[in-house]
């Protein structure tokens, strides 16, 4: 399983705020399957790497639709396959080392 960091920025827009554009791509991932979760700076994805590729294309392509000239996207990927790789987990391990 692996555990993802995306932000999809669209750019050539008519104004500077993007939460309009952040609200269409959130509810492209609400509609599947995967663990997901809204940060203030990106969202978190959790699932197969080939589902979260799939979905990440669709969510980048819906800035287009909505009249952005222009679409950055950054995806960070962390594929861990020895062990269980999960938010909660990764989360978890972090917070037992803070006590």
């Amino acid at each position: 399983m692996a555990v993802a960091f995306l932000t999809i920025t669209p750019l050539g827009t008519a104004t500077p705020s993007v939460s309009r554009y952040v609200a269409g791509v959130e509810r492209i991932l609400r509609e599947t399957t995967l663990k997901h979760q809204l940060t203030a700076m990106g969202t978190i994805i959790e699932g197969d790497v080939d589902e979260i590729l799939a979905v990440v294309r669709r969510m980048h392509e819906h800035p287009f639709t909505q009249g952005a000239l222009r679409v950055s996207t950054s995806l960070r990927i962390d594929d861990r396959r020895d062990q269980e790789h999960t938010i909660d987990g990764k989360m978890r391990s972090v917070e037992e080392k803070l006590r």
